[in-house]
């Protein structure tokens, strides 16, 4: 493997035909990458959730990432309604998802804390009015 690769996905908000893509599309760079199964597995459904987050939540957003021979990090930046309480959106159920989004089978309240479950390191910036972002790091293995 190269020693760093880089990738970049825009994500529109409201999208939901398109949500998934960009998670699909590092799946297919990882496996490329003959990156262990557990840790395409646990990246794939940390990148998902967060994607699905920007497409149900957010205007847009872009999704960063960046693989090296020892981790993968992935960078979900958005424009949007930011996040008001943290703890708040880390608590299992907990949801500001429209009734339309939940109707679509989204919007449960486990986006967050998933992507927490499935990565080594998580962070959460938001600005209320602006945007959120979130830094998920998956140790290769």
């Amino acid at each position: 493997m190269a020693e760093r690769m880089q990738f970049e996905y825009n994500v529109d908000g409201g999208n939901f035909t398109r949500a998934g893509y960009a998670s699909s599309e590092i799946k297919k760079i990882l496996k490329k990458l003959n990156v262990d199964l557990a840790v395409i597995k646990r990246t794939v459904v940390a990148s998902y959730e967060g994607e699905v987050n920007i497409v149900a939540h957010a205007y847009s957003g872009t999704i960063y990432v960046d693989i090296d021979t020892e981790r993968i990090r992935i960078r979900l930046q958005d424009e949007g309604p930011g996040i008001p309480d943290i703890d708040k959106a880390m608590e299992e159920g907990f949801s500001t998802a429209s009734s339309q989004v939940r109707e679509m089978g989204f919007g449960a309240g486990m986006g967050l804390p998933n992507m927490k479950k499935n990565t080594d390191r998580m962070e959460i910036t938001s600005e209320v009015g602006k945007g959120t972002t979130v830094e998920i790091e998956i140790v290769l293995k």
